[in-house]
């Protein structure tokens, strides 16, 4: 098991990274919010990991807080729950929104998430309950700060990100212009798109 990954960041593209570690290239996926919290290229990134091992991939997962990577293997226990939907349910919603709907039993909340049905939903709702007990308030995970160039590459950022987590990209589209201003980064614009449609 890898468990903690340290090099130097050489490409990103979320949810993508490519970390340079004594001349190996290692391919790291994350969530958006260890995305944003991610240094410029060429400077050292340290993360933990966990790493995915099937017959037909082998896949290293990167998170930058250990509760991020706690309730990314919590979740992939859940039945019909896997690595992919796991890192999308951590990019499309904060921990502590994600417990306060499991707590609620709020499927209307999580069914807005990529890839989230309301079978999966419910069924997050009855395994997750328990297992969740020991995050209690947990902190919104990674208060993180980003910055673009210009509104537009912020904007397209923001698209191309919601792309990834699996929405389309008329609605990709729609759910940046909605909440599009001036000087936002992408992630201010990822992140109020996201809280739009938690609260719709």
């Amino acid at each position: 098991m890898i468990g903690r990954i340290e090099g130097v960041l050489l490409e990103k593209q979320a949810p993508e990274l490519l970390i340079d570690v004594q001349g190996l290239g290692y391919e790291v996926l994350v969530s958006l919010n260890t995305f944003f919290d991610l240094p410029a290229l060429g400077e050292k990134v340290t993360l933990l990991t966990h790493f995915v091992v099937r017959e037909d991939v082998q896949q290293l997962y990167g998170f930058a807080d250990v509760r991020e990577r706690e309730l990314f293997r919590t979740l992939i226990k859940v039945s019909g729950v896997g690595p992919k939907m796991a890192l999308a349910i951590l990019s499309g919603m904060t921990a502590t929104d994600f417990v306060h709907s499991v707590q609620t039993n709020d499927t209307a909340t999580l069914v807005k998430l990529p890839g989230v049905g309301k079978k999966t939903a419910e069924r997050l709702i009855v395994e997750m309950r328990d297992r969740l007990e020991s995050f209690g308030n947990t902190a919104d995970i990674g208060m993180l700060s980003a910055s673009a160039s210009n509104q537009s590459a912020a904007v397209k950022e923001a698209e191309s990100a919601l792309i990834t987590l699996g929405y389309k990209p008329q609605e990709a589209a729609r759910m940046v212009n909605a909440c599009a201003g001036e000087k936002q980064t992408s992630q201010e614009l990822i992140r109020q798109a996201l809280k739009s449609m938690v609260k719709t």
